[in-house]
């Protein structure tokens, strides 16, 4: 199958971004998944770049030298057109605990309300579809989440929180995603996320990567603090499942 075009342009002089076509779906994902694993591979290695993939884009960074862009750029288009099947690194289904009490879910009665839906519903909803990570951002380990049901599509808030907890968990358009740190923020919360996404202290600080997918579950209150106390003390790890094995 022929791959979509890239385009490329200079961001900055350490780096080079590679855009597809301007769509959201996981065919350009994957390919763009697949275009950096033949880049960590066989052109340019890990220790010297970095990539930072996202919906349909890849920002390519060299950690030590400036990118002569006019020398890169056909070289990027050499490689795209070389690339072949490769193989994709391994992706993970992970399953994660949300607590859809009112206590966390702020805006569930309000959402409730607007789409003329149960709150039951809405959680029935929202945990019954399998999310793609499309991109990581905007804080350390926040996922940007695809796939989220048409029902359940709402605006972000016309005006942000200040303060929206660690965990919180939030719809907006057609996305939903959860808050890795308190943080200001714009989306409609709905519950909280028992299992830290974002972890500083750990060698691999988040364990969500690009191309994963998060499938959400409800539990108790009562659950949800004991899988708090649970990942604190490194007892409770979220069920994870192997994709395209």
């Amino acid at each position: 199958m022929k791959s979509p075009s890239i385009h490329t342009k200079p961001f900055g002089v350490h780096a080079v971004l590679i855009e597809w076509p301007n769509e959201v779906n996981e065919t350009i994902l994957n390919t763009i998944l697949q275009f950096e694993a033949f880049l960590k591979s066989d052109c340019l290695p890990e220790a010297d770049w970095e990539y930072v993939p996202a919906y349909n884009s890849m920002l390519v960074i060299n950690k030590k030298s400036h990118i002569d862009y006019d020398d890169f750029s056909p070289k990027i288009h050499s490689w795209y057109r070389e690339m072949g099947d490769k193989k994709l690194q391994q992706r993970y289904l992970w399953h994660l605990p949300v607590s859809y009490d009112l206590e966390f879910g702020i805006d569930l009665e309000e959402i409730s309300g607007t789409l003329q839906m149960e709150v039951a519903k809405v959680i029935a909803l929202h945990t019954s579809h399998t999310y793609t990570v499309y991109g990581i951002g905007f804080l350390p380990g926040f996922m940007y989440l695809g796939g989220l049901p048409k029902e359940l599509e709402v605006p972000r808030k016309a005006t942000p929180r200040l303060q929206v907890k660690k965990g919180a968990v939030g719809i907006a358009g057609k996305q939903t995603g959860v808050y890795p740190q308190e943080s200001p923020g714009g989306w409609n919360i709905i519950g909280n996320c028992s299992f830290p996404i974002f972890d500083e202290t750990k060698k691999e600080p988040c364990f969500v990567s690009v191309g994963d997918q998060i499938k959400f579950y409800e539990v108790s209150r009562a659950e949800y603090d004991l899988h708090k106390i649970e990942a604190e003390v490194g007892i409770y790890q979220p069920e994870k499942i192997k994709i395209d094995a």
